[in-house]
């Protein structure tokens, strides 16, 4: 099994397929290949139908979008229980994932994931912060109603869709809500978040669009 995917430093979507296969140990192999790098911007299209990254190739079953690959995976393993096992709590897990995936472009516009920037506040217009607002009633009724740390408990997939969040939120100091500031510990503890935020410090590759 591998997962191609692209910087660290910037990469959101190839992080959550990452930390889901990472936290959940399952093996495979991992394929950096730089985006925006003139060299090798164009050869994403040999493992990936898109041309972007993540993707993940098993066999001969190639999966895209972060979420349908981690979708895959607790099809794939269901004894690493990736999902919450209750119903209705697998269902509400799924709805904010599902909104994650689709939803808060104004933030995730003005406010590129990046490893390496320097901890500033950024001035941001309306929608955004009311993206921002969004997320902290997410993360505020999750860890109140499932008693944390993380959004369901014990990690899920639901906090692999939520993890570059925790980047945005911290470098561009977007929120001090508690609810924010509890999460982001949790997330921020984990190993596996320290091995990729390191090795996303360590890339020289500067992409002057996700260079807020």
């Amino acid at each position: 099994m591998k997962l191609y995917i692209a910087n660290k430093k910037y990469s959101s979507w190839s992080l959550r397929a990452w930390l889901g296969l990472k936290v959940f140990a399952i093996e495979f192999e991992e394929s950096l290949r730089p985006l925006f790098i003139e060299e090798n911007c164009n050869d994403y299209l040999e493992f990936s139908p898109t041309g972007k990254a993540p993707t993940l190739v098993d066999g001969n079953i190639t999966v895209w979008e972060s979420l349908a690959i981690l979708e895959y995976l607790a099809e794939k393993y269901p004894d690493k229980e990736m999902w919450p096992l209750d119903f209705a709590t697998k269902t509400h897990a799924r709805c904010i994932s599902s909104e994650m995936h689709a939803g808060f472009m104004a933030l995730r516009n003005a406010c590129p994931m990046n490893m390496n920037r320097k901890i500033e506040l950024l001035a941001v217009a309306d929608n955004v912060k009311a993206d921002v607002k969004r997320i902290e009633e997410i993360w505020s009724e999750c860890l109140e109603k499932y008693k944390g740390p993380f959004l369901f408990g014990k990690f899920s997939i639901a906090d692999a869709m939520y993890a570059p969040i925790v980047n945005r939120l911290h470098i561009y100091q977007l929120s001090h809500h508690p609810a924010v500031i509890n999460y982001s510990k949790a997330m921020t503890e984990l190993p596996q978040w320290q091995e990729w935020s390191d090795a996303g410090r360590k890339e020289a590759w500067v992409v002057d669009l996700d260079e807020a």
